[in-house]
Formats: C-alpha cells, sequence, structure tokens
C-alpha cells in the first residue's frame, strides 16, 4: 500500500511522541535532553493548529512512520514569512522515500500559504540530512560552531534555506 501523507489528529500523539522521544534518546537530530510526556506533545499539537502550522503524518497501512512540521523561523512579525521544518521518520522506516514526501508536502503547503524562505537547522555532522536537503534545493548559508551541547559533546548547527518563490525548487 502506499505511504498517504495527511494533517495530523490527536489519535496520532502517541506515535510521534515515540517517533520524537527516540530521537531525544538516541540522536542529535533533536537537542532535547528529557522526552516529552504524552500531555506536552498533545499541548505542542494544539498549538500548531491554533497557530495555523501544519502537522503531517505519514502514513502506511495504519501504522505512521513519520512526521513533519514547520513554524516561524523566529517569533516576530517581521519573519512571518519565513519558517524552519522539522521532518522525523521512525527508525525502522528510513531510506523509503518517506522523508522526501513529508517535506515535499510541507513545502507545497509553505507556498500554498505565500510563505517566502523555508529553513532547515541541521547537526552538522549530520551529512546525510544536509544532502537530503541539497536534493530539495536548500543551499547552506552558515554553521554555527559549538551552540549546542548533547552527550557530552559540543555540537555545531548548519542552517541551510530554501527560496520559496524560485521555481527552480520543485521536487
Amino acid at each position: 500500500m502506499e505511504i498517504q501523507i495527511r494533517p495530523a489528529q490527536v489519535s496520532d500523539v502517541s506515535a510521534i511522541l515515540e517517533i520524537f522521544n527516540y530521537e531525544i534518546k538516541n540522536s542529535t537530530v533533536v537537542y532535547h535532553y528529557d522526552e516529552r510526556s504524552y500531555e506536552e506533545q498533545l499541548q505542542w499539537l494544539a498549538d500548531k493548529n491554533q497557530a495555523g502550522m501544519p502537522v503531517l503524518i505519514a502514513e502506511q497501512d495504519n501504522k505512521i512512520l513519520g512526521f513533519g512540521t514547520y513554524g516561524i523561523f523566529r517569533p516576530w512579525e517581521g519573519f512571518k514569512f519565513s519558517v524552519e521544518h522539522s521532518v522525523y521518520v521512525d527508525k525502522n522506516s528510513r531510506g523509503g522515500g518517506i522523508g522526501k514526501s513529508i517535506l515535499s508536502k510541507l513545502i507545497q503547503i509553505a507556498k500554498n500559504n505565500k510563505l517566502r524562505i523555508m529553513i532547515a537547522g541541521i547537526d552538522a555532522s549530520n551529512e546525510k540530512s544536509i544532502q537530503f536537503h541539497e536534493q530539495f534545493g536548500f543551499y547552506e548559508v552558515g554553521t554555527f560552531r559549538e551552540v549546542g551541547f548533547k552527550f557530552d559533546r559540543w555540537l555545531d548547527v548548519t542552517f541551510m534555506q530554501l527560496n520559496l518563490t524560485e521555481s527552480s525548487n520543485e521536487n
């Protein structure tokens, strides 16, 4: 069965939480230290919905394989046309095009909402994520050195951006 990309519902929060908490515990794709609770993740979804920000689910055979979202890059009115996105794929479902399907849909929604720039903040050591974003036309705009700390080491963050008004970034 084909992968379906759809808006997240409250009934998806447990699966979102499982994917997200795995990344908190095991990776530097997110710099949180403590796992989120169900209540925190539920509030996160409510906040996203209230702000009109998409939260998308990738689902196949009634199993959630990943999720993605975006939010305003910085909380000031002058940044309202720039968003930063996140895409997470279940550890057992990577490499099958799920992340690509989620990000493609997020880009489409952002364009439909007349946004201008989509930003990715990526752990600088995550070469696969950097290459993944390059496939969509994202380009590196800078790296902040040693701004994160997790797993007893300092981490660099590479920022990439995509101009949503250019037609060449269709993927």
